[in-house]
């Protein structure tokens, strides 16, 4: 077998250990600390804020314009709906002759 599929294997395997890890260390705790409870539910945003950041400062207009109306579409709809809604966006946009 090739190096690449080796690599990619010890990559899966890593980040599966990583994911688990945490939810193996949580479980071993009756309670979690209010300040450790705080620091975990922010995590996702501060996740999606490294995402969309360098999307941002790294795009042109249609991809900014594109990122704030999926923005504004998924403080009303579900992820899908702002998936499908982000991407025709996108696509309109490229397809204007500007």
């Amino acid at each position: 077998m090739s190096t690449i599929f080796w690599i990619i294997l010890a990559g899966a395997v890593l980040t599966f250990l990583t994911r688990i890890g945490g939810h193996l260390v949580l479980s071993r705790f009756d309670r979690v600390h209010p300040r450790v409870e705080v620091a975990l539910n922010a995590v996702p945003a501060a996740v999606l804020t490294t995402l969309v950041a360098p999307a941002i400062a790294t795009a042109d207009w249609r991809g900014v314009v594109a990122l704030v109306f999926a923005g504004l579409v998924s403080l009303r709809f579900n992820a899908l709906t702002m998936f499908l809604a982000g991407a025709a966006m996108i696509i309109l946009l490229r397809q204007l002759p500007i």
